[in-house]
């Protein structure tokens, strides 16, 4: 995790419509570890400041930067799954890097076998080491337990369910549980028990 003051910081940012000022002069610096709760009524700005703050709106007036390093996890109000995959695989989606280089693993582990010029068997050798190295920092070996522990935690439905069948709230569950898999440092939730029972 990178080390630094402010893990977020707006200075005199503004957002307006035609006609309207949404955000006007907003100052806010963040500390790691902070917990925050944005309050106001229906129509405030409170969704249009968590989209500034995740990158999604870039059309403001003002500074609005997260700490150099910092990622950032958003999971706005009506949370996007891909229909075409099932719930685990949509979660599964936050692992999507540490999956792949399992996959290439595994890949050169096979090629072992093979008949191969010794330089070849020592650059598959040199590269299984990086590989393993990688792994081994993510705890990419426990993938599968990961998903499973994070998806049971949150009540998600079945992995193998189909997205479309879902209702709201396990829609939403379910984009949470992949959001927190991606171990943001700073997490964003806009109405986050929307739908929730």
């Amino acid at each position: 995790m990178a080390s630094y003051q402010y893990i977020y910081t707006m200075k005199d940012l503004s957002k307006s419509y035609p006609g309207r000022d949404i955000l006007k002069g907003v100052y806010l610096s963040f500390l790691p570890g902070a917990k925050i709760g944005v309050v106001g009524l229906n129509g405030a700005g409170k969704s249009t400041l968590l989209k500034i703050m995740a990158g999604v709106d870039t059309e403001f007036s003002g500074e609005a930067f997260a700490a150099k390093g910092a990622k950032v996890g958003y999971l706005p109000q009506e949370p996007q799954l891909d229909k075409d995959l099932t719930v685990g695989e949509n979660v599964e989606m936050a692992l999507k890097e540490t999956k792949d280089i399992l996959n290439r693993f595994n890949e050169v582990s096979g090629r072992l076998g093979e008949d191969l010029s010794d330089d070849e068997m020592n650059d598959l050798y040199a590269e299984m080491g990086d590989l393993q190295e990688q792994i081994d920092a993510v705890d990419g070996w426990s993938l599968d337990r990961q998903v499973e522990i994070a998806m049971d935690a949150l009540r998600c439905p079945p992995a193998d369910s189909p997205v479309d069948s879902l209702s709201g709230g396990e829609k939403r569950r379910v984009a949470l549980c992949r959001l927190l898999l991606e171990k943001p440092e700073m997490l964003l939730l806009d109405e986050p028990t929307n739908h929730l029972d």
